[in-house]
Order: C-alpha cells, then sequence, then structure tokens
C-alpha cells in the first residue's frame, strides 16, 4: 500500500478517515488503474464535500469520480 495514499486518507473528519483507509486498505489494489487515478483525484476535495458524497446526500458529476464514490458506499454497506 502506498503511504502517501494512506496519509491522504487522513482527513480532518473522524469519520472520513475510518471510510477512506478502511476502502483504501481492503479494496485499493483490486481496484483498476483508472478508478485508482479516481480515487487518487478525490482525496484533493475539501473534507465537506467529500462527506456529501460518502453519505450519499450529493453524486459527483465527473462519471470516474462517481463510480469510485460508488466502490466506497458499497463497500460501507457490505
Amino acid at each position: 500500500m502506498d503511504s502517501r495514499l494512506y496519509w491522504q486518507c487522513r482527513r480532518g473528519m473522524r469519520e472520513l478517515d475510518f471510510v477512506l483507509q478502511d476502502f483504501l486498505e481492503a479494496h485499493y489494489e483490486a481496484l483498476p488503474e483508472a478508478d485508482k487515478h479516481a480515487f487518487q483525484e478525490l482525496l484533493n476535495y475539501p473534507d465537506p464535500l467529500l462527506l456529501e458524497y460518502v453519505m450519499g446526500r450529493m453524486q459527483p458529476s465527473d462519471r470516474a469520480i462517481a463510480d469510485v464514490v460508488s466502490k466506497i458506499r458499497n463497500a460501507i454497506t457490505n
């Protein structure tokens, strides 16, 4: 696992820390390269927007980001 990504998953909100770090550890390596890139792009978003996406209250307009958010949300519920 890329330690740089792990640290990027550490956010200002504990809820995001758990969700993003768990996803990174359990699912990131199995993602296709395009999804890995989208996940890395997602980590550049501000915490409040990330939380809205992860909680399903908002949908990203970028299709690749939306697909990764969907995978993160599915990982939470499974």
